[in-house]
């Protein structure tokens, strides 16, 4: 009986034969591609803070798994900004794709470690002022990102203290000649307050030894709070601050919700967090083939207002309730 199909040595000679075009082989499947590597350059802002989630939930967001798609090179200074020239000098020693930054001195020192290398700012007060960008339509370098709507929101903010606290007249104001955007923030504060009839008194903070001279500072003037134009400085010892606000018996406003649950009485600013998220959205069009160059700054559409009724409580102070509906966040 004559056998059906093709014998064991004719099939053999045509898998052979058609090796290269019918049966893929393993050169011919289709490679993993390398994750991408992404470094964060952070003054402050560690690894585990809800501002480096929602940096990694706006990753995920646009489609990139940590582990799979990219890779996270985490510089954190921890409030140290002398460190910042060496963790940036690392991130590009480790040839990262992009760096992503937090602040400005931050950002600057990504800048002075490469010109190549895509550098995403996510809260940086005044890029343009500061150096970083020729403007915010076109950056022309390397550098874009997010900004902060810095004077709009000093001015708000000293009108919420305004109306949280409508006897005030006299305000500390610390801030550092050192910042650039500060110069700026200040002739926007001395506009809004001659509108309020609040009398200002500036006291300039360019280290942690001049926090020393705040007590005297508010005792001089008389003031009834003090009025932060938020900078590192002013961050990182901000526990020194509070402390020293205590002892005087005065609430602090900030433009940071950070320092409400801390002991501030209430902040009024852009949502770091959302500006991480959105952060992400920058590295995604770069890694795709944008350059920095060419990706136009843009500023905040998300606004937290944060009210410390402890701290209101623990000063004498009545919060008006219209105060407190427009909180978004009320510490009680």
């Amino acid at each position: 009986m004559k056998r059906s199909g093709l014998s064991l040595f004719a099939l053999a000679a045509l898998i052979a034969y058609l090796g290269p075009f019918g049966l893929a082989s393993g050169a011919d499947t289709e490679q993993p591609v390398s994750p991408r590597h992404i470094g964060v350059l952070s003054t402050n802002f560690s690894p585990e803070s809800k501002e480096a989630q929602a940096f990694r939930q706006g990753l995920l967001d646009t489609g990139y798994v940590e582990g799979r798609d990219v890779v996270i090179e985490w510089r954190f200074a921890n409030g140290d900004h002398d460190r910042l020239a060496q963790l940036a000098a690392e991130l590009v020693q480790q040839k990262v794709d992009i760096i992503v930054t937090d602040i400005t001195l931050s950002t600057r020192a990504a800048l002075r470690a490469t010109s190549t290398t895509p550098i995403v700012m996510a809260i940086v007060a005044d890029p343009v002022g500061s150096g970083l960008v020729a403007n915010l339509a076109h950056p022309g370098g390397n550098v874009t990102g997010l900004s902060l709507m810095i004077g709009e929101l000093t001015s708000k903010r000293l009108q919420l203290l305004k109306e949280a606290m409508p006897q005030a007249t006299r305000v500390v104001v610390l801030w550092n000649p050192a910042t650039p955007y500060h110069r700026k923030a200040v002739q926007d504060i001395q506009a809004a307050a001659g509108a309020m009839s609040i009398e200002l008194t500036f006291v300039a903070i360019r280290g942690p030894d001049d926090l020393s001279s705040v007590p005297s500072a508010v005792r001089r003037a008389h003031a009834q709070a003090i009025f932060l134009v938020d900078a590192p400085v002013l961050y990182s010892h901000r526990l020194e601050l509070l402390a020293l606000a205590a002892k005087v018996q005065v609430p602090v406003v900030s433009g940071n919700s950070e320092l409400v649950p801390e002991g501030a009485l209430m902040s009024y600013g852009a949502n770091f967090s959302d500006l991480f998220r959105r952060s992400a959205g920058y590295v995604d069009k770069i890694l795709k083939g944008a350059k920095p160059a060419n990706l136009p700054v843009e500023q905040p559409i998300k606004f937290e207002f944060v009210v410390n009724l402890k701290t209101a409580r623990a000063l004498g102070l009545t919060i008006p309730e219209s105060i407190l509906l427009r909180a978004d966040e009320v510490i009680r």
